[in-house]
């Protein structure tokens, strides 16, 4: 198992407890096994140190001054620089409702105080090891998305159209209230959309005029490709859909799938757009640039005609009207 192989050595674990005595307990029975320990004294205190370094795992008490142990655990999930850091609540609290209150907060694990040295040892060692492979798996997506960029690097005209690709997919989310989760894969989405153009020929993705019937079926496969590159990857499962279905229309007219209205996921219409947004933008080796006037009448015609969706389209539009107050002077 992967579990078993993860090294734990030399983690690096936040230990918060107002009561000195317990704080200098946990800490020695983890520096003990070779952990680097880092002590908090209060909830506050806590928040500054996750703020200062990278941590593999916090140990925190819930019944503090001030900030208590749920509001920490609430903070650092909310965070999204955080919110993959496995939180092990220590509390001498042992109701049920207790517990409920820790898990709405995002809690990970419990440890009763007073604890056993051999429970806590396995709790921490089981929470690193799962902090170690999201890392690898977050690695992986780097990777993916450095070839990504590798890619259209090789033509100069599509540099940099993941990156803001991805940028317009995650403003638009925001405007249409998706949860930070699915503003992450959106993000993913956006940078990997265009992966599968791997297994495209450059002469076809450069080529200067119209793609002949066979070109295009070739060009067609992309999103197919993409998918399969990155299916091995279970952390890019929520993914695979938007980059299989970016070139889908409402009408049905798209492809691979040749999906219709809201059987093509909201992510993956919200990429269509901005892909789209962005083509239209830049100059191409087949075609000029646009004004962001004629690409936003191209964009609402595209949503009349069904080739859109029109609730993107518009969110978009908003988007770029809030850009555009925020640059003008006071």
């Amino acid at each position: 198992m992967l579990l078993e192989t993860l090294d734990t050595r030399g983690a690096r674990i936040l230990v918060v407890d107002d009561n000195a005595a317990n704080l200098d307990l946990l800490a020695e029975n983890l520096e003990d096994v070779g952990y680097e320990v880092v002590r908090a004294e209060n909830g506050a205190q806590a928040l500054e140190r996750l703020g200062e370094s990278e941590y593999d795992l916090v140990l925190l008490d819930v019944m503090m001054p001030g900030l208590d142990g749920y509001a920490v655990c609430e903070r650092i999930k909310s965070d999204t620089k955080t919110r993959l850091l496995p939180v092990v609540l220590v509390t001498a609290l042992g109701e049920r409702e207790d517990k409920m209150r820790g898990l709405a907060a995002g809690a990970d694990d419990f440890l009763q105080k007073p604890f056993d040295r051999v429970e806590l040892l396995l709790r921490a060692k089981s929470c690193i090891r799962s902090k170690r492979l999201t890392d690898d798996l977050e690695r992986a997506e780097s990777v993916l998305v450095a070839l990504s960029n590798a890619i259209e690097a090789k033509d100069p005209y599509t540099e940099g159209h993941a990156e803001r690709v991805a940028h317009y997919c995650v403003e638009i989310g925001k405007r249409l209230d998706l949860s930070p989760e699915r503003l992450r894969r959106l993000r993913l989405g956006g940078f990997l959309h265009d992966i599968g153009k791997i297994g495209v020929s450059e002469a076809i993705l450069n080529k200067p005029g119209a793609l002949d019937e066979s070109e295009w079926q070739v060009m067609k496969r992309h999103p197919e490709i993409g998918e399969r590159i990155c299916r091995p990857l279970r952390s890019l499962r929520e993914v695979l859909p938007i980059i299989r279905s970016h070139h889908e229309r409402p009408n049905g007219s798209g492809y691979p799938d040749g999906l219709r209205g809201d059987e093509i996921p909201l992510e993956a219409r919200i990429v269509c757009l901005a892909d789209i947004y962005d083509a239209l933008a830049t100059t191409r080796s087949y075609k000029r640039s646009f004004s962001r006037e004629r690409c936003l009448e191209i964009l609402r015609e595209e949503a009349e005609r069904g080739l859109l969706d029109s609730r993107v389209v518009e969110a978009f539009v908003a988007y770029l009207a809030e850009r555009d107050d925020a640059k003008r002077p006071a």
